[in-house]
């Protein structure tokens, strides 16, 4: 008798490896959420700057695209679980010294840290995720990861801000450093043969950077990622921007509304990721990649006319649907389209561009958003999506359909 649904989707749990990197990825993820929170809070009650404030948040965002185009390389030609596991007793190191740290220079210094160790960290994850599972799998392995990360990222937010409040940002400092190091001692029992089939020989470099960008751009399906998402992260920075303004001044909904909103959003991209992998083997890539994101557009579209809170917290569980599925298929589109000893180069700089793009759409819909006002910009990030929607749909087709996995 088929597997439920469910219980297939749960299956690479059961493969000893993939378990252990779904637990390391759980704490990591978990505690880096928690402790953003208490990071722009120590920032805040130090200076009360907005610019300060701003430094920490742009130096949890750069570092990943600082790796993704220079030092995509190191993914290949070192052993990813030495790599993982650096990165994690990085982390705890940082977030061991912050409670020390006199001022909010030092703090931002360090976060800068943190942030290039976790830009190093989560490529090497999804990089070697195809090595921890069969093939069969796979989307039943991104399900999880991603599911696991959206629901860190609707949690971590609201237990940092309880914890901050009640104990103050030290608690989830020293919180953090421990699940850097409960996440490192979970790696490391991972034989490093799993996560990786072969080191890649260098050739320079330079020579090395190219060839991971060559790769990206000689493939229709790392292309659909790059362009397909890249539109589509343009897109959604204008929607981000205007979020706060559509709920506390178009609405008239106040900070309820606007978290109503955010709520709203990781509801539903806890949703998209966990589905995933059942809409895919029924409708393959391509269309899965085209369909979600029409309805990632769709969503934030109609939101954009909302009459109301509601609506338009409604409309973002749909657009967050479309979203959570999006990013699924943008691992599995890479994943399954460049080799072992390309695929950290290949996931570092698709991640640094649509990061990239993403920042700057922020920074110009933030510049618009008071003189075009909060509907037109939302509408404007929805449309750019939707053209999203159809250049990933054409570059991912011709991608091969996932086998359904045999029965246990």
């Amino acid at each position: 008798m088929p597997r439920r649904p469910s219980a297939r989707q749960l299956a690479p749990l059961g493969i000893r490896g993939f378990r252990l990197l779904f637990l390391s990825t759980l704490g990591s993820s978990l505690g880096t959420l928690l402790a953003a929170i208490a990071l722009a809070i120590d920032v805040k009650d130090r200076t009360d700057s907005g610019i300060w404030v701003g430094a920490v948040l742009v130096v949890e965002f750069l570092p990943p695209v600082f790796v993704g185009l220079i030092l995509g390389p190191l993914l290949d030609r070192l052993q990813r679980r030495r790599l993982m596991v650096g990165a994690d007793l990085v982390r705890a190191a940082v977030f061991s010294a912050l409670p020390f740290a006199s001022n909010a220079g030092e703090i931002v210094a360090l976060a800068a840290v943190a942030g290039l160790a976790t830009g190093f960290f989560r490529p090497a994850v999804y990089a070697g995720v195809p090595n921890l599972v069969p093939e069969e799998l796979l989307p039943e392995a991104n399900a999880v990861l991603q599911t696991i990360e959206n629901v860190s990222w609707a949690a971590g937010p609201v237990l940092g801000g309880l914890l901050t409040a009640a104990a103050g940002p030290h608690a989830a400092y020293w919180i953090n450093a421990v699940s850097f190091l409960v996440s490192a001692a979970l790696v490391v029992r991972i034989p490093a043969r799993q996560l990786q089939s072969a080191t890649a020989l260098s050739r320079g470099h330079w020579t090395d950077l190219k060839d991971g960008f060559t790769a990206v751009l000689r493939s229709r399906p790392l292309l659909a990622v790059l362009l397909g998402w890249g539109i589509a992260s343009l897109g959604a920075g204008g929607v981000s921007v205007s979020e706060v303004f559509m709920a506390k001044d178009t609405l008239r909904a106040g900070d309820f509304g606007y978290g109503l909103i955010y709520g709203g959003i990781g509801t539903g991209l806890v949703l998209g990721s966990w589905w995933s992998s059942w809409i895919v083997r029924r409708l393959g890539i391509a269309r899965t990649y085209g369909l979600v994101l029409g309805v990632m557009a769709l969503g934030f579209g109609v939101g954009a006319a909302s009459v109301d809170i509601w609506m338009a917290a409604a409309c973002c569980v749909v657009g967050g649907i479309g979203n959570g599925t999006a990013v699924v298929c943008n691992a599995l589109l890479v994943q399954r389209s460049s080799t072992d000893a390309l695929r950290g180069r290949a996931l570092t700089f698709v991640i640094s561009a649509t990061y990239g793009v993403m920042g700057a759409s922020t920074v110009v819909a933030g510049a618009i958003v008071g003189t075009s006002g909060a509907r037109w910009t939302w509408a404007g990030g929805a449309a750019l999506i939707g053209i999203a929607a159809l250049v990933g749909y054409a570059l991912a087709r011709g991608v091969a359909p996932f086998e359904e996995p045999a029965e246990a």
